[in-house]
């Protein structure tokens, strides 16, 4: 059940094809390496079936509210507008960015950490976070 997971701080780890997955959204060569240099740390909560997925990091902080199955529009850390959609799959955030491009983002939580695999085009990355 992913509400056990709710509420706890997940801080990256190690970093997989970061760089590619940024270069493939088009994201300028100055914020790819502000991005890859920070180790966030992500939050997700939820209340009366309103889900927030908090980002902290000393480059950008950002937080999407959303509720399962329902479109909402997100503006990305590197600036992008795009239309999402959230689900759930056991353990699993699943979450599709529609944009320019789109990109799916399946973020799996266990005791000790959040995995985040994210794909677009042909480009996967893959972040690991480790509860602090």
């Amino acid at each position: 059940m992913i509400s056990t997971f709710y509420g706890k701080r997940y801080k990256l780890e190690s970093s997989e094809n970061f760089d590619e997955m940024m270069k493939a959204l088009g994201v300028s060569l100055l914020i790819r390496k502000m991005g890859s240099s920070v180790s966030p740390v992500v939050e997700l909560t939820e209340n009366n079936g309103l889900y927030t997925l908090k980002t902290t990091s000393p480059f950008k902080s950002s937080e999407i509210k959303f509720k399962l199955g329902e479109e909402f529009e997100e503006e990305t850390p590197d600036g992008r507008k795009v239309k999402c959609v959230c689900s759930l799959d056991g353990n699993k955030l699943v979450q599709i960015q529609k944009g320019e491009k789109q990109t799916t983002i399946e973020r799996e939580f266990t005791p000790t950490e959040m995995k985040a695999i994210m794909k677009v085009d042909d480009v996967v990355c893959t972040r690991v976070y480790k509860v602090q």
